[in-house]
């Protein structure tokens, strides 16, 4: 990154005054960049390698903004170089919790997941992690969580050796129940990877929703993935059922909304997941 890109992007002169590195994992290396247009954040990734992510990641980031209570990074500008793809946004400034920090939480989660669709998906296809993520669109939710979460990272799975014949076999029987185990609702806007490392807590005590993994389906798969590590408080919970009541027996689906984000784990560390996600298929298939 140098001051001649960010003049192309701001069409006006701009001077890098400082570049320091911010916690990015993996993927991605994150900056934060002070110039004389203002603070902001980088992330930049091999655009080779990871073909048009953090163009896809804006168009989420855009979406929740538009379409949620959340305070969401603004997205400023999605640019390439011949090595390197970059997305620059707003710098949040770092806070601690308010009061009633959970509750809001609870409460405007509740009010993203009434965001609905015609059908379960999304426009384009994404990324979860470093792996890709398709989002062909189904009118129902079994369908798509067979056919766009479970089999694909399954398949995934076996080519790689991580699972064995007989742990596909049982998938497959999962899948053809999934008809059964989940109520009927509207498609859900999610946040689709919502772990406790993407979200932070601005300088006014508020909930900040980063990195999204957004797609249209069953809302569970939210509260399943958040359940998956902890880090989020029985208030949010309490308070997001007071706003949009949870369906009858939703804590006992949790372990199978869990299932994609674990597979996705399996893919791309295997180990103790693989476990994991065998007893989740052996419970319900």
């Amino acid at each position: 990154m140098n001051s001649e890109q960010l003049t192309e992007v701001f069409n006006d002169s701009v001077q890098i005054y400082s570049q320091s590195p911010l916690s990015g994992g993996d993927i991605n290396a994150v900056f934060k960049l002070k110039t004389n247009r203002g603070v902001f954040c980088l992330k930049q990734n091999d655009r080779s390698r990871y073909l048009e992510m953090l163009q896809k990641e804006a168009n989420g980031l855009n979406k929740l903004r538009q379409h949620s209570q959340f305070h969401v990074p603004q997205v400023i500008a999605t640019f390439e170089d011949k090595h390197s793809q970059y997305l620059l946004m707003e710098y949040v400034e770092l806070g601690s919790k308010s009061s009633g920090f959970w509750e809001d939480f609870g409460g405007k989660l509740a009010n993203m997941h009434q965001q609905s669709s015609e059908q379960f998906g999304w426009q384009e296809d994404n990324y979860i992690g470093s792996l890709k993520q398709t989002n062909t669109q189904h009118s129902d939710w079994a369908s798509f969580y067979r056919e766009e979460r479970i089999l694909p990272q399954i398949r995934l799975a076996f080519d790689s050796q991580k699972v064995d014949l007989s742990f596909v076999q049982k998938a497959e029987k999962l899948c053809s129940k999934l008809h059964e185990i989940f109520p009927t609702e509207s498609p859900a806007l999610l946040h689709g990877d919502l772990w406790s490392g993407n979200f932070m807590i601005n300088s006014e005590g508020n909930p900040v929703l980063i990195d999204p993994a957004i797609y249209y389906g069953h809302r569970e798969m939210d509260l399943g993935m958040m359940h998956l590590f902890g880090g989020f408080s029985d208030y949010l919970f309490h308070t997001y059922n007071e706003h949009f009541p949870l369906e009858k027996d939703w804590t006992v689906r949790i372990p199978l909304t869990q299932l994609y984000p674990l597979l996705v784990h399996v893919n791309l560390f295997g180990g103790d997941y693989v476990r994991s996600a065998h007893s989740v298929i052996q419970r319900y298939s």
